[in-house]
């Protein structure tokens, strides 16, 4: 039998006997340090690998996290980071799956357009400004913009975590598109709402499930994850209320439920598919395979729906219409209703304003009041015949909102 060669160079030896690291078989000098292998540089630099020993090692005895300057930091060195401690939030429930891959998308075109292998304290303003110009190729203005954000939050972040000695330079090419051009955009764009004779015709042309999700969009605001998480016991369907926090930010809501609404989430309830694991077993609303309406991307089961729905009505035309377009139509009319506190607090909305800290509550009363608004607004007669005393002249009364 033949000798087989081994390709494997020989090892070298230290350079002098007391020499803290020693050559491991990946071509580096390396050190086992409370349990683990580190490595400090190339076979062929004994000398740059022991002073990156010397200035860790402190750190790696004490288990920290070594301090790097710029140089020594690549950018997806860096990204990987800011992954690893997004991907840290997810998994405590801090963070959305989504809003972590919508991070990767970034840094995906971050090291790409830079260099895997790019220092950091290489990169600056121009790159950043190049970056942008990849950006608007690439997305629309809101895109670009969280893009932007996300961008600066991943230096900032190798700023904080002690990556970094210093904080990075944008330069003035990397700023956010301005208002002006938001509000350009969205002025060609068109208004994001439907008419009411379009929701009448999803509603009518809708499945069981979809039809229901479809009034809870314009009845309560919510939206595709709102549907898709939404638990059976957020429901009260006798009293005719749903509580249910936003999955997006937590922050409370509660509905009084039309009895269209309710009777739809009854027919709903009746067809529902038994789930396939005890994880989607909560949930109002289940796929006919018995799984989640709840996906965590921009094409999730909803969304899906809601667009062959549009399709094939023929409402699609303008550009943005979607499931969530009722939320912003649901808006849009209960604001008629002119109590902007009730309004917020069925939409589940944020408002940074000393009011909400004082506001304990909201009457149920008030709530309903909004809700009947867009319901009257849906389903009561446009044009009513009343005879006047003069002789039968037609009188306009509950005039619709030009939407």
């Amino acid at each position: 039998m033949s000798e087989i060669n081994s390709t494997a160079p020989p090892k070298p030896a230290k350079p002098y006997p007391e020499f803290p690291l020693f050559p491991h078989a990946t071509r580096r000098w390396a050190k086992k340090i409370r349990g683990m292998l580190h490595y400090f540089g190339p076979w062929d630099d004994p000398d740059a690998a022991l002073e990156k020993y010397l200035e860790q090692k402190d750190a790696l005895h004490a288990s920290r996290k070594p301090r790097l300057d710029a140089d020594s930091l690549t950018v997806k060195a860096l990204a990987n980071d800011f992954l690893n401690r997004k991907q840290a939030l997810v998994d405590s429930g801090e963070l959305s799956p989504r809003t972590w891959r919508d991070y990767k998308e970034t840094c995906d075109v971050l090291v790409s357009h830079l260099g895997k292998q790019r220092s950091v304290a290489d990169v600056g303003p121009d790159d950043f400004a190049s970056l942008r110009t990849k950006f608007t190729k690439r997305w629309g203005l809101h895109r670009t913009a969280k893009n932007i954000q996300y961008t600066r939050s991943v230096f900032k972040h190798g700023y904080e975590a002690g990556l970094l000695d210093r904080p990075i330079r944008f330069g003035p090419g990397f700023a956010r598109p301005s208002k002006k051009k938001f509000r350009m955009e969205r002025a060609a764009q068109g208004t994001k709402l439907f008419s009411r004779k379009e929701i009448l015709a999803l509603l009518a042309a809708a499945g069981t499930q979809v039809k229901a999700m479809i009034l809870l969009g314009i009845n309560a605001g919510f939206g595709n994850a709102d549907c898709g998480n939404l638990p059976l016991s957020a429901v009260n369907l006798d009293a005719g209320w749903i509580d249910f926090p936003r999955p997006k930010t937590g922050i409370n809501r509660r509905c009084a439920l039309w009895p269209e609404t309710v009777q739809a989430i009854r027919e709903a309830i009746a067809m529902r598919t038994e789930p396939k694991t005890a994880k989607h077993s909560s949930l109002l609303f289940t796929t006919s395979h018995g799984g989640s309406w709840s996906k965590e991307t921009s094409d999730n089961p909803v969304a899906k729906e809601m667009a062959k729905l549009l399709k094939s009505l023929r409402i699609n035309g303008r550009k943005g219409l979607g499931f969530y377009t009722l939320r912003h139509t649901f808006r849009t009319v209960a604001d008629e209703s002119k109590d902007q506190p009730a309004v917020d607090f069925i939409m589940g909305h944020e408002v940074p304003h000393m009011s909400a800290v004082y506001r304990e509550t909201i009457s149920d009363a008030r709530l309903k009041a909004v809700a009947d608004q867009v319901r009257n607004w849906l389903f009561t007669n446009l044009i009513r015949e009343t005879s006047s005393p003069a002789g039968g002249v037609a009188q306009r009364e509950n005039e619709p909102l030009a939407v």
